[in-house]
């Protein structure tokens, strides 16, 4: 896959690989670039993080929303996708690491500003699920739509089987990084 320089020409061999302050360090003369080690990917991995982080808190901040209530929301989004089942709010708390109480005081947050609302399971009433709400998922991808665009214009410079491989990438490190914050797991 051919890759482009910052001024939209194909990027040589040198500039492929950035200079030693650069995220992949610099490769010999005349020899390709060589896969980014560890800490390129940590930087690379906590420059797309903060990048992240920003649009989230800008998100918060122009609908009066705590950074967690934004966590939350992308949490009950993700939900069905990641688990193949609703959100409850006993499993968002372990999901963000909250008390009962804060986890309570986030919902009541969100479903006073008009972002979910809780709806018994038809099998076992005692089970709640937290509901997206049609009009805030409208809400949040306007807003997050030029984050969709860039999404979309990076993927369109992949093949498909690039973009595979990402994907796997990404997914194997989720689980890594779940299964290190399970209980049980310390760091060290």
């Amino acid at each position: 896959m051919e890759r482009s320089s910052r001024d939209g020409r194909p990027a040589t061999a040198d500039e492929s690989a950035t200079d030693e302050s650069g995220a992949f360090g610099s490769a010999p003369e005349g020899a390709a670039a060589s896969a980014p080690d560890l800490q390129a990917y940590a930087v690379l991995l906590r420059t797309l993080n903060s990048e992240f982080n920003r649009h989230t808190h800008a998100f918060a901040q122009r609908h009066d929303l705590h950074a967690t209530d934004v966590h939350a929301l992308a949490a009950i989004l993700d939900s069905t996708a990641l688990e193949g089942r609703p959100m409850t709010p006993s499993r968002l708390a372990e999901r963000l690491n909250l008390t009962s109480g804060a986890v309570t005081a986030c919902l009541d947050r969100l479903e006073r500003a008009g972002h979910i609302s809780r709806t018994r399971d038809s099998a076992d009433r005692r089970v709640v699920h937290l509901v997206y709400n049609p009009g805030a998922r409208a809400l949040a991808r306007q807003y997050f739509s030029p984050l969709a665009r860039s999404t979309e214009a990076t993927m369109r410079r992949f093949t498909p089987a690039q973009l595979a491989t990402v994907a796997d990438f990404l997914h194997t490190l989720n689980q890594e990084l779940t299964a290190e914050a399970a209980p049980g797991r310390t760091g060290g």
